[in-house]
């Protein structure tokens, strides 16, 4: 039977040469495409690959964002494999330490891309047969196959938060582009932050500016896990910044800012339960 794989990469002319290659070696089925990460995590909820061919640079959620998200959502989707592809070397670590089955280097080399294939196989083997054979009967191989994914993901979930707590602890200012200037902000002076088209605008109550950060998840690796809350998947907001919570139509909420416009944000329908229970609404 075929693998199923998917890749996601938010270069055009790397998913045409990864695909090719891959369909070369006529063992994979290649069932969709996508260009960031956003894409990768609903592709994989709708197609269920065996194997993710998963770009670690990309705009909106990188590589490593899109497995945090799969790994939060794991109970409710099938965790495929994970092969990270990268042109720098030095995600190669990381990328083990997330338990990816492998990585690959661009320019994509033909032997390398057969060698994670022959990777991939066995790992789906070793899931498939017998706990995880289709053939399998008797609650007691289940539970014994569900508690094996279940080990898993707790790892990969603990090794995340590990490499992320460092990171959060260390800045206490941010640095913005004003203008010309780079300005450091204490990161309790910042209101909320958020991304339009890849740029990420930072606002305190008296200045607004830009942040080098690429995602939202990056600059939130930076500031205070217990102040800065993502409100919405384009909003960070300051909890200790709101000034008040508007309701909205269909039971859903509005933050109303403290900056000089006094800026409303929404709230998604995911973080309604969040922002009941850190105002006891």
């Amino acid at each position: 039977m075929a693998i199923r794989a998917l890749i996601v990469d938010d270069e055009q002319l790397a998913r045409e040469e990864l695909d090719y290659l891959l369909r070369r070696t006529e063992e994979v089925q290649i069932v969709a495409q996508g260009k960031n990460g956003v894409e990768a995590v609903e592709l994989i909820r709708a197609h269920q690959p065996d194997v993710v061919f998963l770009d670690v640079q990309m705009p909106g959620l990188d590589g490593f964002a899109v497995l945090k998200k799969l790994l939060d959502k794991s109970r409710k989707i099938s965790l495929p494999q994970i092969v990270f592809a990268t042109a720098f070397d030095q995600y190669a670590v990381r990328a083990f330490e997330v338990n990816a089955v492998d990585y690959l280097l661009k320019p994509f080399d033909e032997v390398r891309v057969r060698q994670t294939l022959q990777k991939v196989k066995a790992r789906l083997a070793k899931t498939e047969s017998p706990a995880g054979s289709k053939e399998a009967t008797g609650d007691g191989t289940h539970n014994r196959a569900q508690n094996a994914v279940d080990d898993r993901l707790d790892t990969l979930m603990r090794l995340l938060e590990q490499q992320q707590t460092p990171a959060k602890a260390t800045a206490s200012k941010i640095v913005l582009r004003v203008g010309g200037r780079l300005l450091l902000v204490d990161q309790r002076d910042i209101c909320f932050a958020s991304i339009e088209e890849g740029t990420i605008s930072v606002v305190t109550h008296n200045t607004e500016g830009h942040s080098n950060c690429r995602t939202l998840e990056e600059l939130l690796d930076l500031l205070d896990p217990e102040i800065f809350w993502r409100a919405h998947r384009s909003f960070l907001v300051n909890i200790h910044r709101i000034q008040e919570v508007v309701p909205w139509f269909k039971s859903s909420y509005q933050l109303r800012m403290d900056d000089r416009r006094h800026t409303e944000i929404p709230v998604s329908r995911a973080q309604t339960k969040r922002l009941r229970e850190l105002f006891n609404l």
